[in-house]
């Protein structure tokens, strides 16, 4: 019997740009709210409630966890969060997927022939 590769699920839109938000640095909610903002140069927002229903989820999966109050200013009690390893291998993992079908797409373009030619 032959063995097959789990792939894994595609992210959705706002975890993969909350999981690319906080591949430099730890972030507080609005700072990651930011972050998407000036990584897509405005063309996708998200808000509060997108935001934190999907942050919930990537901590459950362990993509990201808190991150340590010792890292922060004292006395900014905001709740960051931090990209974990599996965080950042599923990130990894999903660009390497979404290059692929960039890839097969501008191939796919640059052969397109008319049906009658």
């Amino acid at each position: 019997m032959k063995k097959e590769h789990k792939t894994p699920p595609p992210l959705s839109s706002a975890a993969l740009y909350i999981l690319l938000a906080l591949a430099n640095e730890d972030l507080h909610g609005y700072g990651i709210i930011q972050e998407i903002s000036r990584q897509s140069e405005g063309g996708y927002r998200i808000g509060p409630g997108t935001l934190y229903d999907n942050l919930k989820k990537l901590v459950d999966q362990k993509f990201v966890v808190d991150a340590p109050r010792s890292s922060r200013t004292q006395g900014d009690d905001r709740r960051f969060y931090r990209l974990t390893a599996t965080g950042k291998a599923a990130l990894s993992s999903e660009v390497d997927r979404l290059q692929s079908i960039v890839l097969e797409a501008q191939l796919r373009l640059r052969e397109r022939k008319p049906r009658n030619a």
